[in-house]
């Protein structure tokens, strides 16, 4: 753990840009409260192939323009030409945005073709060569792996491949094993691989959608996790609760390593967000 322990640690929020007014307007209300947080920035997520590119940037903008947060928005390659990247990196530039998340991201249902880059190494390669150092990029890790890697050493060996092209930080994809982010962490530095790598923190607030998201994504949620989930049935109280202490034990546990910082997948939500940053403690 110690290429993390010497980054500052900070935090930060994700946003997924909403599909109707009446949700434009709840998500306003949400930057608002979880804005007292103070974060260091708010990345706002873009549907495969760019399916929500209009709602992202109608987002960002809104978080770059009329707030005092920073905005980063998510990229996703699949599906895109250099000429489409290189109109958002236009209007991105244009807009004062400084950080970008640099994602692979998946194929729409029916298409076949993924377009001029097939992977997010070539997205990172595409900024870094047309725009040097104008935009923090982030890029995604898998501390369990990527879903599609056969085993740790080739995903190990894709992901630095991915930063060797130009990432500035890397966030994780969510996890609830305290020893596969360090587990990691250690592996990046056997490989020579050296930035920020901020934990991403999934709250827990409905059972069936978490284990939905998971399999979709190839996150673990561990056995005895999921017994004491199931174990609640109706009781969402209690659910929440128990959510809640879960992933603020981890946070803490995280954050009193080393790692630089704590990135949470807010589902566009005040709570439980609000709570369980209120009662960290940063370094």
């Amino acid at each position: 753990m110690k290429s993390q322990q010497k980054y500052p640690q900070k935090f930060s929020l994700e946003f997924f840009p909403p599909r109707t007014e009446k949700g434009m307007d709840k998500l306003k209300t949400v930057i608002d409260e979880l804005g007292t947080l103070k974060p260091e920035y708010m990345s706002v997520t873009y549907g495969a192939g760019g399916t929500t590119q209009e709602k992202t940037l109608e987002t960002v903008r809104y978080i770059q323009e009329k707030t005092p947060y920073e905005a980063a928005p998510h990229l996703t390659c699949i599906g895109a030409s250099e000429e489409s990247v290189t109109e958002l990196l236009d209007t991105y530039e244009a807009l004062g945005i400084k950080r970008i998340v640099a994602l692979r991201g998946d194929l729409p249902s029916g298409m076949m073709d993924p377009g001029e880059f097939k992977y997010a190494s070539d997205l990172v390669k595409f900024i870094k060569d047309q725009r040097g150092d104008k935009f923090h990029i982030e890029v995604a890790a898998y501390p369990e792996t990527h879903p599609q890697a056969r085993n740790c050493d080739v995903g190990i060996k894709w992901f630095k491949h991915k930063v060797d092209q130009g990432a500035d930080s890397a966030i994780t994809q969510y996890f609830f094993n305290f020893d596969s982010y360090c587990y990691f962490i250690d592996n990046c530095e056997r490989n020579g691989i050296d930035l920020p790598i901020i934990p991403g923190i999934m709250p827990i607030t409905n059972y069936e959608n978490l284990i939905r998201f998971s399999e979709g994504c190839g996150a673990e949620v561990p056995r005895w996790l999921k017994c004491r989930l199931e174990s609640f049935e109706d009781d969402k109280e209690s659910l929440l609760a128990f959510g809640k202490d879960v992933v603020q034990e981890l946070s803490q546990k995280l954050l009193d390593a080393g790692a630089p910082g704590i990135h949470f997948y807010s589902m566009n939500s005040v709570e439980p967000t609000l709570e369980i940053t209120r009662n960290l403690t940063f370094k």
